[in-house]
C-alpha cells in the first residue's frame, strides 16, 4: 500500500494524459473510422429489428445454449444459411458519452495502479529512468492492448480494428511509463 502513496502522482497525472490523448486521438485522427461497416439497406433492417424491441445486451445469431446443440443438423444449417451475427444493442436515443468518459478515466486510474504496483515491487527508489520506463511500459501495455486480441479471436473483430486499439495502447502506454520515469522517486 506505501507504493501506491508514494506514487498517487505519477498515477493520476499518468491517467489524466491518456485520457487527454485518448481524446484527442479520437478526435483529431480518422483512423478508426474504419472500425465498423455499414450494414447494407440499413434502414430497412432498423424498421425490420425495431418490431422486436430487442433489450440492450449482447447478442449471437444463431444462438445455442450447450455444445450438443451446435452439433445438431438444425443449428449446422443455420450457421450455413447464415447470417451469423454477434451484435451488442445499445439503449435506444441519443448516444451520451459522460458515463463512459467517466468509466474510461477509472479504467486508466487502474492500469496507472496496476503499472505502479509492479514496478514498485521491482525496483527500488533511485532506480534508473530507462528501468522505470520498460518496465512501466511494458505492464501498461498489457493493461490497454493485449486483451484486445480476445475480441478478434474469438468474437472475429476485425483485426485491422484491434490493432489500431492496441496502437493506440502502445501510445497510452508510452506516456504512462514516461511520466512514472520522470517522477520515479529518489
Amino acid at each position: 500500500m506505501d507504493s501506491l502513496v508514494v506514487l498517487w502522482l505519477p498515477i493520476v497525472l499518468s491517467a489524466v494524459a491518456v485520457f487527454i490523448i485518448s481524446s484527442l486521438l479520437h478526435m483529431v485522427f480518422t483512423y478508426h473510422n474504419s472500425d465498423f461497416k455499414v450494414i447494407p439497406s440499413e434502414d430497412k433492417v432498423m424498421e425490420d429489428l425495431r418490431k422486436y424491441n430487442i433489450p440492450p445486451g449482447d447478442y449471437m445469431i444463431p444462438y445455442c445454449t450447450h455444445a450438443k446443440e451446435r452439433n445438431t443438423t438444425e443449428f449446422k444449417e443455420k450457421m450455413d444459411k447464415g447470417p451469423v451475427i454477434v451484435a451488442t444493442v445499445f439503449p435506444n436515443g441519443q448516444m451520451t458519452m459522460g458515463a463512459s468518459l467517466i468509466s474510461w478515466f477509472i479504467y486508466c486510474l487502474i492500469v496507472a495502479i496496476f503499472s505502479g504496483y509492479v514496478v514498485w515491487h521491482a525496483l527500488l527508489p533511485g532506480a534508473h529512468y530507462l528501468l522505470v520506463f520498460r518496465i512501466v511500459a511494458f505492464t501498461a501495455f498489457a493493461g490497454y492492448a493485449l486483451a484486445l486480441m480476445q475480441n478478434s479471436i474469438w468474437y472475429r473483430k476485425n483485426w485491422n480494428a484491434t490493432l489500431k486499439s492496441m496502437f493506440d495502447g502502445l501510445i497510452y502506454a508510452l506516456f504512462t511509463a514516461g511520466i512514472f520515469g520522470w517522477l520515479w522517486p529518489a
